[in-house]
């Protein structure tokens, strides 16, 4: 029977941990003041202060009146020139799912704009390049149930609010399974 409940047990633990790693986030670039020239927006700074992975959505809220959305190549982006983008997106509201690692280089076509600081990096690291003090748990990692607890799964990025009510929920629900787990075996 303890063999049953342990078997149970490594599943459930098993599923949690690929339910966290599936989470993805939901950045809105430039926060509350969003995709704009006003304000000296710094999207560099912006960037720098999150933990951007595959599946994670991109969100560019702007007035489409004045602004849009350019996706660009590396080069592009460095001299501002919008002559030719891989997308343009318009609607004000442009949702972008990342895909894939690397830079992802995006700015405003609005003449003026990108030169004026409009104009952001998404760049999704490998798991190799992420810094080992780096405090959000990457999507791509691979777990093992063994080395499962609720003390060493990293928090993630304190500037990213669902993934810290997934990681509090998480451990919540990891120290009831925890004690269930030792309640059947004594």
């Amino acid at each position: 029977m303890a063999l049953v409940e342990r078997a149970m047990f490594l599943s459930i633990v098993m599923m949690m941990v690929a339910m966290q790693i599936s989470y993805a986030a939901v950045h809105k670039v430039g926060d509350s003041a969003g995709w704009t020239t006003l304000g000296n927006i710094d999207y560099k700074k912006w960037s720098a202060t999150k933990n951007f992975q595959i599946g994670d959505t991109i969100i560019f809220e702007y007035s489409a009146q004045f602004h849009n959305v350019m996706r660009v190549t590396h080069a592009m982006y460095k001299s501002c020139n919008g002559s030719s983008p891989i997308a343009t997106f318009t609607t004000g509201n442009d949702t972008i799912k990342i895909t894939n690692h690397g830079h992802h280089f995006f700015f405003c076509g609005v003449p003026g704009h990108c030169q004026a600081g409009q104009k952001v990096d998404i760049n999704v690291l490998r798991v190799s390049q992420v810094d080992a003090s780096s405090p959000a748990p990457s999507s791509s990692a691979l777990v093992s149930p063994a080395t499962v607890s609720a003390s060493n799964v990293p928090a993630p990025s304190p500037s990213n609010a669902a993934a810290t009510l997934k990681f509090i929920t998480l451990k919540m629900i990891m120290g009831f399974l925890a004690m269930q787990f030792l309640a059947l075996n004594f």
